[in-house]
């Protein structure tokens, strides 16, 4: 990776070694690859165009992870969506019987898209992206003690979601 002589990396070097990592952070917000692509592509765009500021900050990446965060709460057009997401499919032939783990990971999306966004997002961020309180308060901006009350609020949800959904 090339950096600039001031020191900072360019904007195409930043996407290159944040893209993937912000693609599986939008998957796990939105439960679909496809809108995964959208949220982060958005994302892009908006920091394309404040690239000025972004560079001189100390940790640009962080930056780009509150943004995906940010823009996955506002995104109006994800509340209409009522599309239930569903596993990938597999491109190479296996021998293990994968009906079973894509139930899971199927209920496992349908669970967490039954969570308000403000309680999805902190679960995610607390479990996938393993960031403590702190960070996940200053991602979304709120005080560390509304992130613990929304993971307790969203674990007790997933908690009483789940005899319901084990009696199916």
């Amino acid at each position: 990776m090339t950096v600039t002589t001031e020191g900072t990396l360019s904007f195409d070097e930043l996407v290159v070694s944040t893209e993937r990592r912000l693609l599986r952070l939008g998957l796990m917000l939105t439960g679909g690859v496809h809108s995964a692509e959208d949220l982060v592509q958005t994302v892009f765009a908006r920091a394309h165009r404040k690239w000025d500021r972004i560079q001189s900050l100390d940790n640009p990446e962080a930056y780009l992870r509150t943004m995906v965060v940010n823009e996955f709460l506002s995104w109006r057009r994800l509340l209409k969506n009522k599309e239930l997401p569903v596993a990938e499919p597999v491109d190479l032939p296996s021998t293990e019987d994968i009906g079973a783990r894509q139930a899971l990971q199927d209920a496992a999306w349908r669970l967490l898209a039954t969570l308000p966004r403000q309680q999805r997002a902190v679960l995610v961020l607390r479990y996938y992206e393993d960031l403590p309180d702190a960070e996940i308060a200053a991602v979304l901006g709120c005080a560390p003690g509304t992130v613990r009350s929304n993971a307790a609020r969203g674990l007790e949800t997933l908690r009483n979601t789940l005899p319901a959904e084990e009696e199916r």
